[in-house]
């Protein structure tokens, strides 16, 4: 006899109930993201107008927007000296510019979080503000001190509303493989990273990936001549995320504007290294929209606790990337119903078997923030991704055949 729970009758219930509340949010929350931004200019935007007007040797200095590729050889063209010089006169737009030698951006973000710090303590003497705002600024500026520890390497940051970040585990410049953790909604500067479940933030989930990886890489391979496995993943919290659970995180614009970005930061990583993308909650849509544009350098797409990745099936992703997915038994995201309708909804449930992907264990997750913990299968199967130690993943219960046609390519 068929369930009630798994009844014609039922999921189409679900599927009403589900459009019900979209409906209420559109009513009720409106933009509720855009009504609490901060009034003050954009900094960045700042950053980019003097960097476009800018000219260095008698010459205006290229697009800040040009591919990655024509930047890279505008900054190798330059002596260290004459770059160490841009980073000074332009630190945020330098420290944000796809193309610009990793080094040199993690010293420009350097510089620009200093001065972040300086215009968030401003803030918070600012009697002109009310306890709430001096009490926001007070919380940015120790995030943008805990971020300028001299072992920190910023990546990419932008203090401009809410704020983004991305953050690099690793020697970016000597891996051979780099991983990328994708978070979802509510990320910002200040939820970048907790101390109180400190793997569910993005800078405790991409640690914790690396020191993962680094332990699998240990145990499928002799240490090499440096003792350094070559590996290093990016904390990208480097796109504008939907704020809670309301109009944005129902549709894909916030995907799509992420999808560009996230595009351009795999575009611009330095060489050629295999790029494997980790993608968790509202992050899957963004690698979902994003899929068909990335280089194939990207050879693996991981989604977990996915309310979908805006396609019917893996196939429709239009990518050669092989795309593993997840979701631990107790993720409430599983009681989302799987739909998209007028471009509300991100489409099938990726590891249900009509999608098609690679199903993997999340045994130990216990959740929906959880994936990324120590300790889990979720997390030694991202962390075997990220190597390239496929054979010995660990396929969700019912199946053994996930890491079929998938070859072992971990290198020294």
């Amino acid at each position: 006899m068929t369930s009630f729970d798994s009844s014609p009758q039922f999921n189409v219930w679900r599927t009403l109930l589900a459009l019900a509340i979209v409906l209420v949010m559109l009513a009720t929350s409106g933009w509720t993201a855009a009504r609490h931004q901060r009034g003050d200019t954009n900094p960045l935007q700042r950053a980019l107008n003097a960097w476009s007007d800018g000219r260095f040797q008698g010459k205006a200095l290229p697009d800040a927007d040009a591919p990655s590729a024509k930047l890279a050889g505008f900054f190798a063209s330059l002596s260290r000296a004459q770059r160490l010089d841009l980073a000074e006169r332009y630190p945020l737009a330098v420290g944000n510019m796809n193309g610009a030698p990793p080094k040199l951006r993690y010293r420009a973000n350097r510089i620009a979080l200093e001065e972040a710090v300086g215009v968030e303590r401003e803030r918070v003497r600012d009697h002109r503000l009310s306890t709430e705002g001096r009490q926001e600024a007070d919380r940015r500026m120790h995030r943008f001190l805990s971020l300028l520890h001299p072992k920190r390497h910023v990546l990419a940051f932008d203090p401009t509303g809410r704020g983004r970040v991305a953050e690099v585990f690793g020697n970016l410049d000597r891996a051979a493989r780099v991983s990328v953790v994708v978070p979802g909604v509510d990320t910002d500067v200040l939820t970048y990273e907790r101390t109180y479940r400190t793997f569910s933030a993005p800078a405790g989930m991409a640690k914790s990936l690396y020191k993962a990886e680094r332990a699998q890489r240990e145990s499928s391979l002799p240490r090499s001549a440096s003792g350094a496995p070559r590996v290093a993943v990016i904390a990208w919290a480097d796109y504008t995320s939907p704020a809670g659970i309301g109009v944005d995180a129902v549709t894909a614009k916030r995907a799509e504007d992420g999808a560009v970005r996230l595009s351009n930061l795999v575009r611009s990583l330095p060489g050629k290294k295999s790029v494997a993308l980790y993608c968790h909650s509202y992050g899957s849509v963004v690698c979902g929209v994003s899929a068909r544009d990335l280089p194939s350098r990207v050879t693996d797409i991981a989604v977990a606790g996915s309310p979908g990745m805006r396609a019917a099936n893996a196939a429709q992703l239009g990518t050669g990337a092989r795309i593993w997915a997840m979701r631990d038994q107790d993720d409430w995201i599983g009681e989302i119903p799987n739909l998209e309708l007028a471009g509300v909804g991100h489409g099938t449930d990726p590891v249900s078997a009509e999608f098609g992907a690679r199903v993997l264990s999340a045994n130990g997750a216990a959740g929906h923030a959880g994936y990324f913990e120590p300790g889990t299968e979720s997390l030694d199967n991202f962390a075997r991704i990220g190597v390239g130690a496929y054979q010995t993943l660990r396929c969700a219960a019912g199946t053994n055949s996930c890491y079929h046609d998938a070859e072992d390519v971990v290198s020294a």
